[in-house]
Protein backbone atom coordinates (compact mmCIF):
# COMPACT_ATOMS: atom_id res chain seq x y z
CA UNK A 1 0.00 0.00 0.00
CA UNK A 2 1.28 3.59 -0.49
CA UNK A 3 1.65 6.15 1.62
CA UNK A 4 -0.63 8.24 0.11
CA UNK A 5 -3.37 5.11 1.31
CA UNK A 6 -2.20 5.01 4.30
CA UNK A 7 -2.68 8.58 4.93
CA UNK A 8 -6.05 7.56 3.60
CA UNK A 9 -7.14 5.45 6.03
CA UNK A 10 -5.35 7.07 9.19
CA UNK A 11 -7.89 10.38 8.40
CA UNK A 12 -10.72 8.24 7.87
CA UNK A 13 -10.21 6.77 11.08
CA UNK A 14 -9.49 9.75 12.82
CA UNK A 15 -12.89 11.06 10.87
CA UNK A 16 -14.55 8.02 12.06
CA UNK A 17 -13.75 9.28 15.99
CA UNK A 18 -14.63 12.54 15.63
CA UNK A 19 -17.95 11.11 14.03
CA UNK A 20 -18.53 9.09 17.07
CA UNK A 21 -17.91 12.61 19.73
CA UNK A 22 -20.48 14.28 17.97
CA UNK A 23 -22.86 11.52 18.35
CA UNK A 24 -22.81 11.30 22.08
CA UNK A 25 -22.50 15.05 22.12
CA UNK A 26 -25.94 15.26 20.27
CA UNK A 27 -27.06 12.39 21.92
CA UNK A 28 -26.60 14.31 25.48
CA UNK A 29 -28.66 17.45 24.27
CA UNK A 30 -31.30 15.10 23.56
CA UNK A 31 -31.82 13.32 26.98
CA UNK A 32 -35.73 13.23 28.03
CA UNK A 33 -36.50 15.18 30.74
CA UNK A 34 -39.68 14.57 32.84
CA UNK A 35 -39.74 17.69 35.01
CA UNK A 36 -39.68 20.06 31.47
CA UNK A 37 -41.99 17.39 29.56
CA UNK A 38 -43.99 18.04 32.66
CA UNK A 39 -43.81 21.75 31.75
CA UNK A 40 -44.79 21.81 28.80
CA UNK A 41 -47.87 19.68 29.02
CA UNK A 42 -49.27 21.86 31.19
CA UNK A 43 -48.29 24.91 29.28
CA UNK A 44 -49.94 22.90 26.58
CA UNK A 45 -53.33 22.05 28.45
CA UNK A 46 -53.27 25.69 29.44
CA UNK A 47 -53.06 26.87 25.72
CA UNK A 48 -55.95 24.40 25.08
CA UNK A 49 -58.33 25.46 27.51
CA UNK A 50 -57.80 29.32 26.85
CA UNK A 51 -58.68 28.41 22.82
CA UNK A 52 -61.76 26.05 24.09
CA UNK A 53 -63.21 29.05 26.06
CA UNK A 54 -62.61 31.41 22.77
CA UNK A 55 -60.60 33.61 24.34
CA UNK A 56 -57.88 32.96 21.53
CA UNK A 57 -58.65 32.16 18.01
CA UNK A 58 -56.36 29.45 15.41
CA UNK A 59 -54.56 30.67 13.12
CA UNK A 60 -54.32 28.94 9.91
CA UNK A 61 -50.79 27.39 9.63
CA UNK A 62 -50.28 28.40 6.13
CA UNK A 63 -50.54 32.44 7.60
CA UNK A 64 -48.04 31.71 10.56
CA UNK A 65 -45.92 30.13 7.61
CA UNK A 66 -46.02 33.37 5.65
CA UNK A 67 -44.59 35.22 8.09
CA UNK A 68 -41.81 33.86 8.01
CA UNK A 69 -41.02 33.62 4.35
CA UNK A 70 -38.62 35.45 3.00
CA UNK A 71 -40.27 38.25 0.27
Amino acid sequence: MSSHSHLLIEQAWQLLERIKVVGALLATIDEPNPEIDCLWMAEAEDRLAVYRRGEIKAVDMENVLAKYRQP
